[in-house]
């Protein structure tokens, strides 16, 4: 039997439909036993295409998983000090429990200081300092929400991660740093990367997980994955093209996430799951 044929690909659209599924049934419950259902508030700077039809798209599954959904459109111009105003009162305010500011929100936005605004207890997206600290430190809080995906897809298909060599190419705040700590606190022995990094190529055959968040397309190689590895996508470029040169990679790797249907999906199910969380916590379920 060929490579080709024995490598699995990670399902990421039915495991985050089960997540979802099961985000609904706990809204559910929270609204019959309190009267208030979760609340996602989101966040957007300016009219991004992109970025519009993101939000549209977290609206229509908040709306699938029992969760309502409140949308604060800002002008382009807004400022950073407006911007934090906006996030500021959203955290003061009772009626919502998890808050999602789309970024990027450009360029004359400062959009760390922003992040900051959020309260921890709705930082549901997981894109504050606090979050990180405590991902780092394997404390109670939420996790940036595609590392996230990403470790309940590796805990989905059984991957253990004690001793494993796993690779991460890419080093941004809410992706490849958190993903690389998260992997740490399962005892992976984690090995940071990026697009300056001396003999890439070199690097990634070492590795038994390789996690590609670099936003370059088909960087990964498929002759440079070991046999066997766990390969997990987590770029996405036009034309539906991740990080990994997929066709290649496919007859090497032992599981494999496909781009579309792997990592993206599990994104915004966590994402749901936690605003979840978050109305639980704060109504006291």
């Amino acid at each position: 039997m060929s490579a080709t044929r024995t490598v699995q690909l990670m399902d990421g659209t039915g495991l985050a439909r089960t997540i979802v599924e099961g985000a609904a049934a706990r809204a559910t419950e929270i609204l019959r036993r309190t009267g208030a259902g979760p609340c996602l508030a989101t966040v957007l700077v300016g009219e991004d295409p992109a970025s519009v039809t993101y939000v549209r798209m977290k609206q229509a599954r908040c709306a699938k998983a029992c969760i309502q959904s409140r949308h604060i459109g800002l002008p382009a111009a807004t400022t950073t000090s407006e911007l934090i105003d906006t996030l500021a009162g959203l955290s003061g305010d009772p009626e919502v429990h998890g808050i999602l500011l789309q970024h990027p929100c450009g360029p004359h936005i400062d959009e760390r200081a922003a992040f900051e605004a959020i309260a921890p207890e709705k930082d549901v997206d997981g894109v504050t300092m606090h979050s990180f600290a405590a991902m780092s430190f394997a404390l109670p809080g939420f996790v940036s929400c595609t590392p996230g995906g990403i470790m309940r897809l590796l805990d989905a298909y059984d991957v253990d991660l004690v001793g494993k060599h796993a690779v991460v190419v890419g080093r941004s705040a809410i992706l490849g740093k958190p993903v690389g700590m998260l992997l740490l606190a399962r005892d992976a022995t984690v090995t940071y990367c990026h697009s300056r990094t001396a003999d890439l190529p070199a690097i990634v055959r070492e590795a038994d997980v390789v996690v590609a968040a670099v936003g370059r397309p088909r960087l990964i190689r498929g002759e440079d994955i070991k046999p066997g590895a766990v390969v997990i996508d987590a770029g996405y470029n036009p034309g539906n093209v991740g990080d990994v040169d997929f066709d290649t990679a496919r007859t090497r790797a032992g599981l494999i996430t496909p781009v579309p249907g792997g990592v993206g999906p599990m994104t915004i199910a966590v994402l749901l799951a936690q605003t979840v969380e978050a109305a639980a916590n704060q109504l006291g379920i």
